[in-house]
């Protein structure tokens, strides 16, 4: 994989890691946006648990010649919100398109037939829309795999399995962090959110976890608010910040990134709240800031067009590597 272990890009406290969404199946963004972010500086990227989402990827890569990347491939319990989408009843829908403005992934377009539908393979799971729709049209539904095929499956080709714990399924999440920790032998990473725990059980699951495995190989994600990000200001990463100092305050002693709600201000933050964090995860600012350039389709052969893009990527890469 890559010459530098991501245990010593964790250890240098300027891991900036792009996440491109545990259910993102967009797989050319996926590409470009590696190819742009590796370019900028980015050596740590976040994907979906798929073969097609690590070919899209490694397209990237080929394309900035920067090859010399960690590929996280991203996994939830059973219920987990980073594994869901979203779907329209056509039975309720009145078509106010207010969903559409709201999502951040233009996943919500109208098809053939003039009905307002979500695209799957563009949805990420966030719910803005759920929340946005005056009519409750809009449900989350979840992602099924067999989990222990699917990780078999892609082991080979990553350097870090990440599992969420954005769910109150414990039992099924504990199952699964036992099947990781027997077979994978690389970096994994716990992604834990404050939504569904209150700190002490928070606290009480990370380290109930972490006594199944070597703490050496293993990393945390402190999630303020799952995929809330969009705005770049200190009270929108407050969150992310709070948790990840929460865990250093009861000894924990894994690198920590954080992310949910991260953005240009994060790494700035944490350092005037004294929290010692590894990294800063972002997803949903990242994409939004190099949307209008990502989304042409000529990005990846226009090349004035990517350099402006580039320049903004690597604005907020370096906020992080500071």
């Amino acid at each position: 994989m890559v010459n530098v272990s991501l245990e010593n890009y964790l250890s240098s406290k300027k891991c900036f890691k792009l996440i491109l969404g545990a259910n993102n199946e967009n797989y050319d963004e996926i590409t470009k946006l590696t190819a742009l972010y590796s370019k900028a500086g980015c050596r740590f990227f976040d994907i979906n648990a798929s073969i097609e989402a690590i070919k899209a990827a490694k397209e990237g890569f080929k394309f900035s010649k920067k090859e010399d990347c960690f590929l996280c491939i991203s996994v939830g319990g059973k219920n987990d919100i980073h594994i869901s989408k979203c779907r329209i009843n056509q039975n309720k829908c009145v078509q106010c398109r207010m969903c559409m403005n709201e999502c951040i992934q233009n996943a919500i377009v109208k098809n053939d037939e003039n009905k307002i539908i979500i695209e799957e393979k563009k949805c990420i799971g966030c719910a803005r829309c759920m929340i946005k729709c005056p009519n409750v049209a809009i449900e989350r539904y979840f992602s099924q795999v067999n989990f222990n095929k699917r990780i078999s499956e892609l082991k080979k080709y990553c350097d870090c399995i990440e599992l969420h714990i954005a769910s109150e399924n414990l039992k099924d999440v504990e199952k699964k962090w036992d099947f990781l920790c027997r077979n994978f032998n690389s970096m994994l990473s716990i992604s834990v959110s404050r939504l569904f725990f209150s700190d002490e059980l928070l606290i009480k699951q990370l380290k109930k976890m972490l006594s199944r495995a070597p703490l050496n190989k293993v990393m945390i994600q402190a999630d303020g608010i799952s995929m809330s990000g969009g705005k770049n200001d200190f009270n929108t990463t407050l969150q992310a910040i709070s948790c990840a100092d929460l865990i250093l305050k009861s000894k924990i002693s894994c690198p920590i990134i954080i992310s949910g709600g991260t953005n240009a201000k994060s790494k700035e933050l944490a350092k005037l709240c004294d929290v010692n964090i590894s990294g800063v995860a972002v997803g949903s600012y990242a994409r939004k800031i190099v949307k209008e350039y990502v989304e042409n389709k000529d990005f990846l052969r226009d090349e004035k067009l990517f350099n402006s893009a580039l320049e903004v990527a690597k604005n907020l890469v370096q906020s992080v590597m500071e």
